[in-house]
């Protein structure tokens, strides 16, 4: 009976105290080669390992002293000449010891001697002594003993190519001998649940599991003899280990030396015995955790198949897919309430089985994940933390596999999983999937396997369950749809047809993401199929072909829907620059009446919508930069537009806004190419307006400052009229060149003579670049000679 710490440490101490004095004495002994006393002290030496009051750790610590000087008496007995009594007689003469116990460990220690002088059969000499250690029937005291015969034998095994092996001695005598000490000392072990009342249960539960090694050790030693090819272990060894582990009815044994068979045997020997092996896991005992069993099991082999491509065809041979997941079926149909946890566990490592074994077996992987969707089927939604992460590995493990979407696009079974995912797991899910497609560069060309992929990326593209995005975090979310957008462009096919079906998939999808998401995803979507536009340029785009599925027209219209539906988020400013690229894709098509309309619908965005002024001014000269790049247009719709850009460049906020929009149209009038437009007379009145403006600005700043303001305008407007003038318009000319410059310089002279003034470096860099063009004579220096600065 086992009593307290300090109880405990007493026994302990008086043990050790008494191993140590009847050693003392026993050493004299041997010195003096004097067997009597010798037998006498090493028996009451033992006798001290008859104690039950110690826990198995302490029991240890006692058995290890004695365990010492047993090794100093085994190498006395071996010294026939010390002694002098033959080994056999020597071997008769120990049995007389008074008590079983020490009784035994000389027996086992003079057998150890027998064996090694070979004077006996060893198969004869390890049968007796593991026969006789029966009586020794204390759980712990038993365990002990049969651990230090085990220890004794180790190297004195009938094994191939030991000096044992031969005569009357087999391996399979040895195996026999091993295997019958693993039986009685997992008799011995199980037994030990049945000592002392119920209610230190727990405590028995932890000393066996400190005992539990002594027991697998012979499993290990089995492992070690040579001897055991895979016909013995089939036939003989693997059937004898799983009768005891199955019949032992113990929870904590069986779950143990499962672990242990799957640990120290080798793997091409599992996959060998393996429906022998998976069918004693189907008899475990409820309460065993059979999953991690299987677990273990599938992940060495997996390892194993990994290992080498040489080894893959005893896979195939030995159908072990098959019975892996006809095991698996069976253990969880069998165990109702295992958690959904286990059940994912074990699918996760039959994937990853099935991925390294069958990587080219898509309908394998494609089995398991039904299996796992049935196993899912009952709930709706996980909510198991853990569970979830496993089912994320179970996703997450075809994609690094095959390093392509594509592949696990085509498993039928992929999405169903998902739909159990919560929301925030369907999300990083769907994260996992784009990060893959980057990651690897792939190009998804069908519309049906984008429709695929983004009904896997649901969660990204649109709110799940009335969840809203106020609630997310901004930084992930924004993170979350630049992802979506990098998606987009990866979608592609060089057939215009089957890129135009897999636009109109993508804007399905992306049109149901609410205000905050199509900022993010519509631009992509827009460029997508201006990409396709210009592939389709060389095309006249005439309606009349309205059979073919994919023409400019068609697209642009799709365009005009998807920006229109886009410019109520709200968000004008983005919308109309969609808007200004889709006119300039139309003016390469040579469609006049496509292009009219997105300026248009640019044009009442910015009236209607844009009301900040900084917006109205980055606008107005998107659109003036635009539209001056425009050659489509016919002399009425460009007149028309130009007049809108230039009335809303004149009705800007702040009058410095309004002289830079101004001067800007100047440029509409004026295109520098051979077919461009090039109305001089048009370009010069808008640099009158812009220098009236400026004029109109300077006065309001003296007014308001009492001094004129910088002269920045002015030298802006200078600038271009120096341009045009070098560009061959014939109302810009040198007079007029001259007057402005001179009106800057009465503008400076007027604010004090002051130097210092912002606008002055750029004025001077001005008049310099004129001096360069005098100097530098030619037609150009002949232009400039009129100037005078």
């Amino acid at each position: 009976m086992v009593g307290g710490v300090e109880d405990e440490e007493k026994w302990l101490a008086e043990g050790i105290a008494g191993i140590q004095h009847n050693a003392f004495f026993m050493r004299r002994a041997l010195d003096s080669d004097n067997l009597r006393d010798v037998l006498k002290y090493s028996a009451l030496m033992l006798s001290e390992l008859r104690t039950s009051k110690l826990s198995p750790q302490k029991y240890y610590d006692l058995y290890m002293r004695a365990f010492d000087e047993l090794r100093q008496l085994e190498m006395f007995f071996r010294d026939e000449s010390r002694h002098g009594v033959p080994v056999m007689d020597l071997y008769e003469l120990v049995q007389h010891a008074g008590n079983i116990l020490p009784r035994m460990y000389l027996l086992c220690t003079v057998g150890s001697v027998c064996i090694k002088s070979k004077e006996a059969p060893s198969k004869d000499i390890l049968k007796d002594l593991v026969e006789m250690c029966r009586g020794v029937q204390h759980p712990v005291r038993g365990l002990f003993l049969r651990s230090y015969l085990a220890q004794l034998s180790r190297d004195k095994l009938p094994d191939v190519g030991s000096e044992y092996e031969g005569d009357a001695n087999t391996v399979m005598d040895a195996v026999e001998f091993v295997l019958q000490n693993f039986s009685e000392m997992n008799k011995l072990w199980v037994r030990m649940q049945h000592q002392g009342p119920g209610t230190v249960r727990q405590k028995q539960e932890k000393e066996r599991n400190e005992l539990r090694d002594l027991v697998g050790k012979n499993l290990h030693v089995l492992s070690q003899i040579e001897g055991v090819d895979l016909e013995m272990y089939k036939e003989t060894v693997l059937p004898k280990v799983l009768e005891q582990v199955v019949n032992c009815k113990d929870e904590l044994a069986q779950y143990y030396l499962m672990e242990c068979i799957i640990q120290v045997f080798p793997d091409e020997y599992h996959l060998q015995t393996l429906e022998t092996l998976l069918g004693a896991c189907t008899q475990l005992m409820p309460t065993v955790d059979t999953k991690i069993v299987l677990t273990q099991l599938m992940d060495r082999l997996s390892n194993y198949a990994a290992s080498s491509p040489d080894v893959l065809p005893e896979f195939l041979q030995v159908e072990a897919f098959a019975k892996l997941s006809n095991a698996i079926g069976k253990v969880i149909d069998a165990q109702l309430d295992m958690p959904i946890l286990g059940a994912m566990t074990l699918y996760v490592s039959l994937l990853t089985f099935t991925l390294r074994v069958h990587p080219d077996r898509l309908d394998y992987v494609d089995q398991v994940l039904g299996a796992c969707v049935a196993k899912l089927s009952s709930i709706p939604k996980l909510e198991d933390s853990r569970a979830t992460k496993q089912v994320v590995a179970l996703l997450s493990a075809p994609l690094e596999k095959y390093n392509d979407i594509v592949t696990a696009l085509t498993l039928s079974n992929y999405p169903r999983i998902m739909d159990h995912l919560d929301d925030g797991t369907n999300k990083t899910m769907g994260m996992l999937i784009i990060q893959s497609i980057m990651k690897n560069d792939s190009c998804i060309s069908t519309a049906d396997k984008v429709e695929v992929l983004f009904e896997l990326i649901n969660g990204l593209i649109k709110d799940l369950d009335g969840t809203s995005t106020d609630e997310l975090d901004e930084e992930d979310f924004q993170e979350e749809q630049n992802s979506v957008a990098r998606l987009i462009h990866m979608l592609y096919n060089e057939e215009p047809e089957e890129m135009l079906k897999i636009i109109c998939v993508v804007r399905k999808h992306i049109m149901t993401g609410g205000p905050r998401r199509l900022p993010f995803t519509v631009p992509p979507l827009v460029f997508s199929a201006l990409r396709l536009v210009r592939q389709l340029q060389c095309q006249d785009g005439d309606i009349a072909g309205e059979e073919v599925p994919a023409t400019p027209r068609k697209i642009f219209r799709i365009l005009n829907q998807t920006i229109e539906a886009f410019s109520s988020v709200p968000c004008p400013e983005l919308a109309l620059r969609l808007y200004l690229q889709c006119a300039e894709a139309a003016n390469d098509c040579d469609l006049e009446p496509v292009a009219y309309e997105f300026f248009t619908q640019a044009f009442i965005l910015y009236e209607e919508e844009i009301a900040d002024s900084k917006a109205q001014i980055t606008a107005i000269h998107l659109i003036i930069g635009t539209l001056q790049r425009m050659h489509v247009f016919g002399v009425e719709n460009r007149d028309t537009l130009t007049h809108k850009a230039t009335g809303y460049s004149a009705r800007l906020l702040k009058k410095p806004d309004q002289c830079r929009a101004v001067y800007a149209c100047s440029h509409l009038f004026w295109v520098d190419d051979p077919d461009g437009i090039k109305d001089g007379e048009r370009v010069l009145l808008c640099l009158k307006r812009a220098l009236r403006i400026a004029n109109a600005a300077q006065q309001m700043a003296n007014a308001a400052r009492g001094s004129n303001g910088p002269v920045t305008l002015f030298v802006e407007i200078l600038n271009k009229y120096i341009y045009f003038f070098e560009k061959g318009n014939p109302q810009i000319t040198p007079s007029a060149i001259q007057s402005l410059i001179e009106l800057i310089n009465t503008e400076l002279q007027s604010d004090n003579g002051n130097a210092t003034t912002p606008s002055d470096p750029f004025f001077m860099s001005t008049l310099r670049y004129i001096r360069f063009q005098k100097q530098k004579g030619g037609l150009m220096g002949e232009k400039y000679d009129p100037i005078r600065l």
